[in-house]
């Protein structure tokens, strides 16, 4: 009985000045956690501040964009189908081209063109 006494004293006495195996494999994985966590923390405001920048970008070429399009933006803007149809119904009807305008929401110059167009397509009107 003593001599069992005397081991297991031994053993503790041992377990106590003994490294633990799995201390240095913790810490490491502790490291590498705290490394991912600033890291993402920098990814993330590394990205807030890019989503900044395209925010005052945007906002910046809305301020450069004129409100108004000149004749030339305005020949240049693609005009759906259906507002060219409606053009071509009211020059049936024998409105002006400024009451078509008004009511299609585009310059006289643009029912013009789209009359042309038409025109060209095939589609006469009087």
């Amino acid at each position: 009985m003593l001599s069992l006494l005397i081991l297991s004293l031994g053993l503790f006495i041992l377990s106590v000045f003994l490294k633990d195996p799995y201390k240095e494999l913790r810490e490491e994985m502790d490291q590498m956690s705290m490394q991912q966590i600033q890291e993402m923390y920098h990814i993330k405001k590394k990205l807030k501040v890019l989503e900044e920048e395209l925010l005052v970008s945007d906002e910046s070429f809305l301020q450069r964009a004129p409100a108004e399009p000149s004749s030339h933006s305005a020949e240049k803007r693609e005009v759906h189908e259906i507002i060219k149809n409606q053009v071509m119904l009211l020059s049936w009807q024998g409105l002006s081209d400024e009451q078509i305008a008004r009511q299609s929401s585009l310059s006289p110059d643009e029912v013009k063109a789209i009359q042309t167009e038409m025109k060209f397509r095939g589609h006469g009107y009087e």
